[in-house]
């Protein structure tokens, strides 16, 4: 009997960590100002972005690495940069949906 849904040819690896880092990045701007959990939040959202530049670095996508690899920068827990809470929450927001975009579109070829 024949396979009726066909494979893709690829695969969309950095999709799960995009949404998780869009949704940590959203929920954790209620705590911009404690500097417990928002230590917590750079922790997170760094590890994250690292994560989807390796995705990225894999699919051969280079044009994703510098906004990542921004984003790995400004949340960093280890030197942490602090900037006004009204831009924080800017910052999440824009994290937030660039997590998502490259997500979307962060694409490896399935070989088989």
């Amino acid at each position: 009997m024949s396979n009726r849904y066909a494979t893709p040819a690829f695969t969309r690896p950095a999709l799960a960590p995009g949404i998780l880092g869009a949704i940590a990045l959203l929920a954790f701007i209620a705590v911009v100002g404690d500097s417990g959990w928002f230590t917590i939040a750079r922790y997170v959202v760094s590890i994250l972005a690292l994560i989807m530049c390796v995705f990225a670095w894999q699919a051969k996508q280079w044009w994703w690495l510098p906004p990542l690899a921004a984003v790995a920068v400004l949340w960093n827990p280890v030197l942490p940069i602090d900037l006004p809470v009204l831009a924080w929450q800017i910052a999440h927001i824009l994290g937030a949906a660039l997590f998502v975009a490259s997500g979307l579109f962060i694409k490896v070829h399935r070989v088989d």
